[in-house]
């Protein structure tokens, strides 16, 4: 009888196992380990289903298995280096100028003076090909003004920012009021969109002390004139909904990503699931047909790509970007380059991982090289897209020249 993945692991000790103290001990170890550890392990290597998972329907590594030197080595540790001899392309500059849609206040936590940060920020923007950089602030009242000076002062044709919601006094009765007040007052002040906002469960606030009914999400009818007033100021709202999959699955031995990214784990946490945010977004979609969301990172759900057309195809007003999610799109080639071939008006290029010069090449080969197995970052090696030129000008700069706010500041 085939037994339940939580029946297994509670069966066996392991539920709630943590990947940052090493990994799970494997089966034969040269180290000295607790019997009751040790038990576990050999229990977890003979379930049938750990080993389908790990080795695939054959169940088996294809060669003896035994003790030896690596029983030592961490999970948490574990960085192999490929032999495999192939291309390697450097794409050191876009194919076409390039509006990256996603990107933060970096300059000023650098740690250097901001002004000589912004100022090199913008000569690595030139070298590696990037036209012009959305920050999402997230910022209302006076911070977001210090950011426009700080921005738009400097490098008014390099930068464009978004502002955020004013969340403070959400039960209040005039909240929905004030909301859509800050709102008009960022926009005069130089925003042109709103976010990045987010929502992993906990709702837009993150308050935990807040009752899960008085969470105030995407959906909630206090937003409903805010929304309405995005659609009325033409401004997109860059929203993010729910995270990967795996930060509500058990960080146990099934668990899919590095221990790195534990950071996210929400398993257990008295918080919406994975397919209520989903539900929370599609209903203030349907909602507020006039207001573009722009939801970031492949909606999180580029694991999906099946169900995300779905998605797009059901709400016009849904629009993505690519940000962060480059190991989405690198370890599923041919699905990727479906996707993007299939929406190729609805995508967004957008990076959320800095201003290393580095991090915009690496994103160039992924999209206009046919490379094979490329480092990625959480284990899963990438496969170039190799993306058609006419593509690849929509993600990089057409589709967002046509959905953002271009009114001058």
């Amino acid at each position: 009888m085939k037994r339940d993945r939580r029946d297994f692991l509670k069966s066996s000790g392991l539920a709630g196992v943590s990947l940052t103290a090493g990994g799970v001990l494997p089966a034969c170890t040269t180290s000295p380990v607790e019997p009751a550890a040790a038990a576990a392990a050999d229990r977890t290597q003979s379930d049938p289903e750990w080993r389908r998972v790990k080795y695939g329907s054959w169940g088996g590594p294809g060669v003896p298995e035994g003790a030896g030197p690596m029983d030592d080595v961490s999970l948490k540790d574990y960085a192999p280096r490929s032999s495999a001899v192939l291309p390697e392309t450097f794409v050191p500059k876009a194919r076409y100028p390039v509006i990256d849609a996603h990107v933060h206040n970096y300059a000023e936590g650098a740690g250097g003076d901001p002004d000589e940060e912004l100022a090199r920020w913008v000569e690595t923007m030139d070298e590696v090909g990037i036209e012009l950089s959305v920050v999402l602030t997230g910022a209302t009242g006076d911070r977001f003004d210090r950011l426009v000076d700080y921005y738009l002062g400097s490098w008014p044709d390099r930068f464009q920012l978004y502002c955020g919601l004013d969340m403070q006094g959400i039960d209040e009765p005039d909240y929905p009021r004030r909301a859509e007040r800050e709102l008009e007052r960022c926009f005069r002040g130089g925003a042109r969109g709103v976010g990045e906002l987010t929502d992993k469960g906990k709702g837009l606030t993150r308050d935990r002390s807040l009752a899960p009914a008085a969470r105030l999400h995407p959906d909630d009818p206090r937003l409903d004139l805010f929304w309405r007033k995005c659609a009325e100021l033409r401004l997109p709202v860059n929203l993010h909904v729910a995270d990967h999959p795996s930060a509500w699955e058990p960080p146990d031995v099934f668990q899919e990503r590095t221990p790195v990214f534990q950071q996210f784990n929400q398993y257990g946490q008295d918080i919406l699931s994975h397919g209520e945010l989903l539900a929370v977004r599609d209903r203030t979609l349907e909602r507020h047909p006039d207001t573009v969301f722009i939801c970031c990172h492949l909606g999180n759900q580029g694991h999906d790509p099946a169900a995300l057309g779905k998605a797009l195809e059901r709400y016009p007003n849904l629009y993505l970007d690519l940000s962060a999610r480059d190991y989405e799109i690198g370890r599923m080639p041919r699905a990727a380059s479906k996707f993007l071939a299939d929406w190729p008006d609805r995508v967004l290029f957008g990076t959320d991982m800095g201003m290393d010069k580095e991090m915009y090449q690496s994103w160039w080969r992924l999209l206009e090289s046919a490379d094979e197995y490329m480092t990625g970052r959480i284990w899963w090696s990438y496969y170039g897209i190799e993306l058609p030129s006419e593509i690849l000008e929509r993600l990089y700069r057409g589709n967002a020249r046509r959905i953002l706010n271009w009114k001058e500041v």
